[in-house]
């Protein structure tokens, strides 16, 4: 299966990135290379790209994209929270653009094996990087029902999931809950009918929810953005696309403290807490995909890309 992943915001975060083409630029989830191919066209022989990608197909899938680049073009394989000592090991002291799509690859989601899908019966699996040990089989299993019902509640942002949790809990006792399908018949269980027979499938919400504590999403998103503004040079740019509610609030939150960072009192005529601003957010309202793109690619829907600018010293 060849690895397919249409970038969401293409033309509007190469835009945002304000791309120098003697710069260093780094993506830290490259994916199928689709946001790195357009950046590579515009940098000259003297720029670099780096890239960083936990999935092995998303690694094979971009290096064989980029080829015509290899010279410009290190692909490291790490998760994005270690980006600061990716670009320290590679003897990089600053880069001037950084970005992130922190969607899920058409790929990931389509391909039976990776059990990312609530469309087949699949072994339960979810894992972004195939090197790690927890699977959503092992939540799924051995999560506590209270575990269960806040990942639920908190990740899938789903009404029912004091319901969810407790079927999934009681199903287990009989036996191990091994694929995506056995689990989907339990969602269901735990959903009223008429709630079922409206919006998406039952199962979308539960299932993004695993997802997100399977990989420490959420944790990783707000473990790395202060240290990514901080290895910006002056005027490089952040880009970061989220595709749900929790990640664009998370982005906006630490966007908004990096640029007003001061804790004292507004009362106070002069600051004296000394915490000094590190740019600014470029974006006051996160850019989203035209109505076009939104029809060429339903998986856009939801994309929103927010840009902050490190200040210049």
């Amino acid at each position: 299966m060849e690895f397919k992943h249409i970038s969401v915001l293409l033309d509007e975060t190469i835009e945002a990135l304000n791309i120098k083409p003697d710069g260093i630029y780094v993506d830290g989830t490259l994916g199928g290379g689709g946001h790195a191919l357009e950046v590579c066209k515009k940098l000259s022989s003297k720029g670099r790209y780096i890239g960083i990608d936990q999935d092995a197909d998303a690694i094979a899938a971009s290096t064989k994209r980029l080829e015509e680049f290899s010279k410009q073009v290190t692909i490291v394989r790490d998760n994005y929270v270690n980006m600061p000592k990716v670009i320290k090991d590679l003897g990089i002291t600053g880069v001037d653009g950084i970005l992130l799509d922190l969607g899920v690859s058409s790929y990931q989601l389509d391909k039976k094996d990776r059990g990312f899908t609530y469309r087949e019966d699949v072994p339960l699996d979810m894992r972004m990087d195939q090197r790690q040990t927890l699977t959503a089989k092992d939540i799924v299993n051995e999560y506590s029902e209270m575990e269960l019902f806040h990942i639920i509640r908190d990740y899938g942002e789903d009404k029912f999931a004091k319901n969810i949790a407790k079927h999934i809990v009681m199903e287990r006792k009989d036996k191990p809950i091994e694929t995506t399908g056995e689990l989907i018949e339990i969602i269901k269980h735990a959903i009223p009918m008429k709630v079922r027979a409206v919006g998406g499938h039952p199962a979308k919400k539960t299932f993004q929810a695993i997802r997100i504590e399977c990989n420490h999403e959420l944790d990783v998103l707000k473990d790395s953005i202060d240290a990514m503004i901080d290895i910006l040079n002056p005027g490089g740019r952040l880009c970061i696309i989220t595709f749900h509610s929790l990640e664009d609030r998370i982005v906006k939150r630490v966007y908004r403290k990096n640029e007003n960072p001061c804790t004292c009192p507004p009362s106070f005529p002069v600051c004296t807490c000394g915490k000094v601003s590190k740019g600014k957010v470029i974006t006051r309202k996160p850019i989203v995909p035209s109505e076009k793109e939104v029809k060429e690619n339903k998986r856009s829907k939801s994309s929103k890309l927010r840009v902050f600018e490190r200040g210049r010293v």
